[in-house]
Protein backbone atom coordinates (compact mmCIF):
# COMPACT_ATOMS: atom_id res chain seq x y z
CA UNK A 1 0.00 0.00 0.00
CA UNK A 2 1.41 3.33 -0.88
CA UNK A 3 1.99 5.42 2.27
CA UNK A 4 -0.79 8.59 3.22
CA UNK A 5 1.43 11.88 2.36
CA UNK A 6 1.78 13.45 5.62
CA UNK A 7 -0.52 16.55 5.11
CA UNK A 8 -3.26 14.81 3.12
CA UNK A 9 -6.81 15.00 4.98
CA UNK A 10 -8.62 11.89 5.42
CA UNK A 11 -11.78 11.61 3.37
CA UNK A 12 -15.07 10.15 3.80
CA UNK A 13 -13.92 8.30 0.98
CA UNK A 14 -11.01 6.56 2.69
CA UNK A 15 -13.18 5.40 5.71
CA UNK A 16 -15.36 3.83 3.58
CA UNK A 17 -12.92 1.75 1.92
CA UNK A 18 -11.49 1.01 4.89
CA UNK A 19 -14.51 0.01 6.37
CA UNK A 20 -16.26 -1.73 3.48
CA UNK A 21 -19.16 0.96 2.93
CA UNK A 22 -20.74 3.71 0.57
CA UNK A 23 -19.35 7.12 1.19
CA UNK A 24 -23.11 7.59 2.20
CA UNK A 25 -23.06 5.24 4.59
CA UNK A 26 -20.03 6.86 6.35
CA UNK A 27 -21.97 10.14 5.72
CA UNK A 28 -24.86 8.71 7.50
CA UNK A 29 -22.98 7.48 10.55
CA UNK A 30 -21.76 11.24 11.56
CA UNK A 31 -25.80 12.23 10.91
CA UNK A 32 -28.18 12.48 13.89
CA UNK A 33 -31.33 10.32 13.02
CA UNK A 34 -30.07 8.58 9.95
CA UNK A 35 -31.26 5.29 8.94
CA UNK A 36 -27.71 3.30 9.78
CA UNK A 37 -27.30 -0.14 12.08
CA UNK A 38 -25.44 0.81 15.47
CA UNK A 39 -22.99 -1.66 15.21
CA UNK A 40 -22.09 -0.06 11.48
CA UNK A 41 -22.38 3.24 12.94
CA UNK A 42 -19.88 2.54 15.89
CA UNK A 43 -17.43 0.76 13.48
CA UNK A 44 -17.11 3.29 11.45
CA UNK A 45 -16.82 6.06 13.98
CA UNK A 46 -13.78 3.74 15.55
CA UNK A 47 -12.12 3.28 12.15
CA UNK A 48 -12.98 7.39 11.84
CA UNK A 49 -11.29 8.31 15.02
CA UNK A 50 -8.15 5.89 14.23
CA UNK A 51 -7.77 7.27 10.87
CA UNK A 52 -8.10 11.05 11.89
CA UNK A 53 -11.15 11.83 9.87
CA UNK A 54 -14.06 14.33 10.78
CA UNK A 55 -16.81 15.16 8.47
CA UNK A 56 -16.37 18.91 6.21
CA UNK A 57 -19.78 20.63 7.85
CA UNK A 58 -19.18 23.24 5.59
CA UNK A 59 -19.91 20.23 2.89
CA UNK A 60 -22.68 19.05 4.36
CA UNK A 61 -24.37 22.50 4.85
CA UNK A 62 -24.44 22.35 0.79
CA UNK A 63 -27.25 19.94 0.92
CA UNK A 64 -28.75 20.52 4.41
CA UNK A 65 -29.06 24.67 3.81
CA UNK A 66 -28.01 24.72 7.03
CA UNK A 67 -24.37 25.51 8.52
CA UNK A 68 -25.19 25.38 12.04
CA UNK A 69 -23.60 28.34 12.34
CA UNK A 70 -24.64 31.68 14.65
CA UNK A 71 -22.95 35.34 14.24
CA UNK A 72 -22.65 37.36 17.27
CA UNK A 73 -23.02 40.60 16.61
CA UNK A 74 -21.43 42.94 19.41
CA UNK A 75 -19.44 46.22 19.92
CA UNK A 76 -18.34 47.19 23.25
CA UNK A 77 -16.43 43.92 23.83
CA UNK A 78 -14.78 46.55 26.71
CA UNK A 79 -17.27 46.26 28.84
CA UNK A 80 -17.27 43.05 30.76
CA UNK A 81 -20.63 42.27 30.85
CA UNK A 82 -20.64 41.88 26.53
CA UNK A 83 -17.74 39.31 27.47
CA UNK A 84 -20.49 37.90 30.26
CA UNK A 85 -23.02 37.25 27.41
CA UNK A 86 -21.00 36.22 25.03
CA UNK A 87 -19.49 33.24 26.57
CA UNK A 88 -23.14 32.41 28.20
CA UNK A 89 -24.08 32.30 24.12
CA UNK A 90 -20.88 30.36 22.82
CA UNK A 91 -21.69 27.73 25.34
CA UNK A 92 -25.20 27.26 24.99
CA UNK A 93 -24.37 27.22 21.35
CA UNK A 94 -21.77 24.82 21.71
CA UNK A 95 -24.18 22.58 23.80
CA UNK A 96 -26.61 22.46 20.67
CA UNK A 97 -23.84 21.75 18.48
CA UNK A 98 -23.75 24.90 16.84
CA UNK A 99 -20.58 27.08 16.48
CA UNK A 100 -20.40 30.57 16.22
CA UNK A 101 -19.14 33.50 14.18
CA UNK A 102 -18.39 37.02 16.53
CA UNK A 103 -18.66 40.15 13.84
CA UNK A 104 -16.80 43.08 16.16
CA UNK A 105 -18.51 46.21 14.64
CA UNK A 106 -16.52 49.27 15.19
CA UNK A 107 -15.44 52.40 13.38
CA UNK A 108 -13.71 51.12 11.05
CA UNK A 109 -16.04 48.14 10.39
CA UNK A 110 -19.44 48.90 9.99
CA UNK A 111 -22.35 47.15 11.06
CA UNK A 112 -23.36 46.76 7.57
CA UNK A 113 -20.17 45.00 7.01
CA UNK A 114 -20.57 42.77 9.93
CA UNK A 115 -24.26 41.62 8.25
CA UNK A 116 -23.02 41.56 4.69
CA UNK A 117 -20.66 39.00 5.84
CA UNK A 118 -23.10 36.97 8.28
CA UNK A 119 -24.77 36.43 4.91
CA UNK A 120 -21.54 35.49 3.50
CA UNK A 121 -20.91 32.87 5.71
CA UNK A 122 -24.37 31.52 5.00
CA UNK A 123 -25.04 31.87 9.07
CA UNK A 124 -28.67 30.45 10.25
CA UNK A 125 -29.01 33.32 12.67
CA UNK A 126 -27.87 36.89 14.15
CA UNK A 127 -27.75 37.46 17.67
CA UNK A 128 -27.43 40.90 18.22
CA UNK A 129 -25.32 41.45 21.36
CA UNK A 130 -24.48 44.94 20.94
CA UNK A 131 -25.14 48.22 22.86
CA UNK A 132 -26.57 50.60 20.23
CA UNK A 133 -28.72 48.61 17.31
CA UNK A 134 -28.00 51.27 15.09
CA UNK A 135 -30.68 51.96 11.76
CA UNK A 136 -28.68 51.16 9.04
CA UNK A 137 -28.44 47.25 10.58
CA UNK A 138 -32.24 47.17 10.64
CA UNK A 139 -32.29 48.23 7.68
CA UNK A 140 -30.44 45.73 6.46
CA UNK A 141 -31.42 43.02 8.74
CA UNK A 142 -35.04 43.79 7.49
CA UNK A 143 -33.96 43.49 3.45
CA UNK A 144 -31.76 40.20 3.86
CA UNK A 145 -35.02 38.58 5.54
CA UNK A 146 -33.42 34.98 5.52
CA UNK A 147 -31.04 35.45 8.39
CA UNK A 148 -33.27 35.37 11.73
CA UNK A 149 -32.18 38.34 13.91
CA UNK A 150 -33.05 38.61 17.61
CA UNK A 151 -31.82 41.41 19.87
CA UNK A 152 -30.51 40.45 23.32
CA UNK A 153 -30.25 42.47 26.49
CA UNK A 154 -32.12 45.50 24.96
CA UNK A 155 -35.63 46.40 23.15
CA UNK A 156 -34.85 46.43 19.36
CA UNK A 157 -37.56 49.56 19.71
CA UNK A 158 -38.62 47.81 15.96
CA UNK A 159 -41.86 45.90 15.87
CA UNK A 160 -40.69 43.61 13.60
CA UNK A 161 -37.22 42.84 15.56
CA UNK A 162 -37.06 40.15 18.39
CA UNK A 163 -35.74 40.72 21.61
CA UNK A 164 -34.87 39.61 24.93
CA UNK A 165 -34.54 41.56 27.86
CA UNK A 166 -34.24 42.63 31.05
CA UNK A 167 -37.60 44.67 32.29
CA UNK A 168 -34.99 47.75 32.14
CA UNK A 169 -38.40 50.34 33.28
CA UNK A 170 -39.28 48.33 36.03
CA UNK A 171 -35.66 47.60 37.47
CA UNK A 172 -35.26 51.49 36.86
CA UNK A 173 -38.24 52.16 39.37
CA UNK A 174 -36.76 49.59 41.95
CA UNK A 175 -33.84 51.55 42.37
CA UNK A 176 -35.26 54.92 42.63
CA UNK A 177 -37.54 53.35 45.42
CA UNK A 178 -34.16 52.15 47.15
CA UNK A 179 -32.79 55.72 46.76
CA UNK A 180 -35.36 57.49 48.27
CA UNK A 181 -35.72 54.88 51.23
CA UNK A 182 -32.53 56.00 51.76
CA UNK A 183 -33.57 60.14 52.17
CA UNK A 184 -31.59 61.10 49.22
CA UNK A 185 -33.06 63.81 47.34
CA UNK A 186 -30.79 65.28 44.48
CA UNK A 187 -30.42 61.93 42.82
CA UNK A 188 -28.92 61.92 39.07
CA UNK A 189 -28.46 59.46 36.58
CA UNK A 190 -25.19 58.41 34.33
CA UNK A 191 -26.24 57.08 30.84
CA UNK A 192 -24.44 55.55 28.11
CA UNK A 193 -24.04 56.04 24.25
CA UNK A 194 -27.36 57.56 22.93
CA UNK A 195 -28.75 55.43 20.10
CA UNK A 196 -32.73 55.81 18.77
CA UNK A 197 -32.96 51.90 18.32
CA UNK A 198 -31.06 51.23 21.73
CA UNK A 199 -33.96 51.27 24.47
CA UNK A 200 -33.43 50.00 27.76
CA UNK A 201 -35.66 51.73 29.47
CA UNK A 202 -33.94 52.01 32.69
CA UNK A 203 -33.51 55.83 33.02
CA UNK A 204 -37.26 56.27 31.81
CA UNK A 205 -38.06 54.26 34.97
CA UNK A 206 -35.89 55.48 37.51
CA UNK A 207 -36.97 59.09 36.18
CA UNK A 208 -40.59 58.46 36.53
CA UNK A 209 -40.75 56.84 39.67
CA UNK A 210 -38.66 59.56 41.03
CA UNK A 211 -40.94 62.31 39.70
CA UNK A 212 -43.81 60.12 40.87
CA UNK A 213 -42.69 60.53 44.39
CA UNK A 214 -42.05 64.21 44.01
CA UNK A 215 -38.63 63.78 43.36
CA UNK A 216 -37.09 64.52 40.20
CA UNK A 217 -33.79 63.75 38.45
CA UNK A 218 -31.29 66.44 39.36
CA UNK A 219 -29.11 65.78 35.97
CA UNK A 220 -27.89 63.16 33.51
CA UNK A 221 -24.40 62.51 33.59
CA UNK A 222 -23.64 61.35 29.70
CA UNK A 223 -20.79 59.29 28.23
CA UNK A 224 -19.42 58.18 24.94
CA UNK A 225 -19.09 54.74 25.47
CA UNK A 226 -19.67 51.82 28.33
CA UNK A 227 -16.07 52.13 29.72
CA UNK A 228 -14.37 52.18 33.36
CA UNK A 229 -12.38 55.76 32.39
CA UNK A 230 -15.71 57.06 30.63
CA UNK A 231 -17.81 56.42 33.91
CA UNK A 232 -14.57 57.94 35.49
CA UNK A 233 -13.99 61.12 33.15
CA UNK A 234 -17.47 61.91 33.43
CA UNK A 235 -17.79 61.94 37.28
CA UNK A 236 -14.93 63.96 37.72
CA UNK A 237 -16.04 66.68 34.99
CA UNK A 238 -19.17 66.87 37.38
CA UNK A 239 -17.28 67.48 40.52
CA UNK A 240 -15.09 69.90 39.13
CA UNK A 241 -17.84 72.21 37.96
CA UNK A 242 -19.99 71.70 40.94
CA UNK A 243 -20.15 73.28 44.14
CA UNK A 244 -19.85 71.19 47.08
CA UNK A 245 -23.01 71.75 48.22
CA UNK A 246 -24.96 71.30 45.01
CA UNK A 247 -23.60 67.66 44.64
CA UNK A 248 -25.44 64.83 43.68
CA UNK A 249 -26.25 62.78 46.86
CA UNK A 250 -26.90 59.18 44.50
CA UNK A 251 -26.14 58.26 41.33
CA UNK A 252 -27.52 55.33 39.14
CA UNK A 253 -25.20 54.33 36.43
CA UNK A 254 -26.59 52.97 33.20
CA UNK A 255 -24.31 49.66 33.67
CA UNK A 256 -21.67 48.34 36.26
CA UNK A 257 -18.29 49.75 34.53
CA UNK A 258 -19.72 53.27 34.25
CA UNK A 259 -20.55 53.10 38.20
CA UNK A 260 -17.44 51.35 39.04
CA UNK A 261 -15.79 54.45 36.92
CA UNK A 262 -17.83 56.78 38.87
CA UNK A 263 -16.68 55.20 42.29
CA UNK A 264 -12.75 55.52 41.47
CA UNK A 265 -13.62 59.61 40.24
CA UNK A 266 -15.05 60.06 44.10
CA UNK A 267 -11.29 58.00 45.49
CA UNK A 268 -9.05 59.73 42.85
CA UNK A 269 -11.00 63.23 44.51
CA UNK A 270 -11.00 62.31 47.85
CA UNK A 271 -14.63 61.83 48.13
CA UNK A 272 -14.99 58.40 48.51
CA UNK A 273 -18.75 57.48 49.67
CA UNK A 274 -20.38 60.64 49.51
CA UNK A 275 -21.98 59.68 46.63
CA UNK A 276 -24.03 56.80 47.03
CA UNK A 277 -23.77 55.11 43.67
CA UNK A 278 -25.75 51.98 41.82
CA UNK A 279 -24.77 49.82 38.54
CA UNK A 280 -26.35 47.46 36.69
CA UNK A 281 -25.90 44.14 35.19
CA UNK A 282 -24.13 42.44 38.40
CA UNK A 283 -20.34 41.77 37.03
CA UNK A 284 -18.17 39.80 38.52
CA UNK A 285 -16.31 42.97 39.88
CA UNK A 286 -19.04 44.63 41.73
CA UNK A 287 -18.92 42.30 44.17
CA UNK A 288 -14.96 43.07 44.63
CA UNK A 289 -14.58 44.34 48.61
CA UNK A 290 -12.76 47.69 46.60
CA UNK A 291 -16.06 48.21 45.30
CA UNK A 292 -18.91 46.02 46.74
CA UNK A 293 -21.37 47.55 44.60
CA UNK A 294 -24.95 47.36 44.84
CA UNK A 295 -25.98 46.62 41.56
CA UNK A 296 -29.19 44.84 39.44
CA UNK A 297 -29.02 41.27 38.45
CA UNK A 298 -30.06 40.46 35.07
CA UNK A 299 -30.71 36.62 34.16
CA UNK A 300 -28.16 36.18 31.55
CA UNK A 301 -28.95 32.54 31.02
CA UNK A 302 -32.17 32.55 30.96
CA UNK A 303 -32.53 35.07 27.81
CA UNK A 304 -29.66 34.09 26.24
CA UNK A 305 -31.77 30.57 25.95
CA UNK A 306 -34.67 32.19 24.56
CA UNK A 307 -32.66 34.42 21.61
CA UNK A 308 -31.43 31.27 20.55
CA UNK A 309 -34.91 29.42 20.45
CA UNK A 310 -36.48 31.88 18.61
CA UNK A 311 -33.66 32.16 16.13
CA UNK A 312 -34.08 28.70 16.07
CA UNK A 313 -37.42 28.75 15.66
CA UNK A 314 -38.28 31.80 13.88
CA UNK A 315 -41.99 31.30 12.82
CA UNK A 316 -42.91 30.65 16.45
CA UNK A 317 -45.18 33.47 17.56
CA UNK A 318 -44.61 32.71 21.46
CA UNK A 319 -42.64 35.57 23.58
CA UNK A 320 -41.34 37.19 20.38
CA UNK A 321 -40.31 40.24 22.78
CA UNK A 322 -39.42 38.80 26.23
CA UNK A 323 -39.08 41.03 29.16
CA UNK A 324 -37.74 39.40 31.91
CA UNK A 325 -37.47 40.46 35.43
CA UNK A 326 -34.27 41.05 37.48
CA UNK A 327 -33.39 41.14 40.85
CA UNK A 328 -31.52 44.06 43.01
CA UNK A 329 -28.11 42.90 44.67
CA UNK A 330 -27.53 44.83 48.26
CA UNK A 331 -23.85 45.34 48.51
CA UNK A 332 -22.75 48.75 50.15
CA UNK A 333 -22.21 51.59 47.57
CA UNK A 334 -25.90 52.74 47.84
CA UNK A 335 -25.38 54.25 51.16
CA UNK A 336 -22.80 57.12 51.27
CA UNK A 337 -21.33 58.25 53.99
CA UNK A 338 -22.20 61.88 56.31
CA UNK A 339 -21.02 65.25 54.59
Amino acid sequence: MTPRPPNKKVTASDVAARAGVSKWTVSRAFTDGASIAPEVRARILQLAADMGYSPNLLARSLSTRSTGLMALVADELGNPNQLKILNEATRQLQAKGLSSLLLNVSPEYSPATALRLADQFQVDGILFLGTTLKHELVELAQRIKHIPLVVIMRNSGMAEIPFVSTDGYAAGTEIADLFLAQGYRRIGYMAGPLSERTELRRMEGFRDRLEACGAALACVIETAHYRREQGMQALQRYLESTPRDQRLEALFCENDILAIGAMDALVATNAQRKIAIVGFDDIEMAASPSYELTTFHQPVEHLVGEAIRLVLEPGSTSHRKLMAPGSLVLRSSHRRSAS
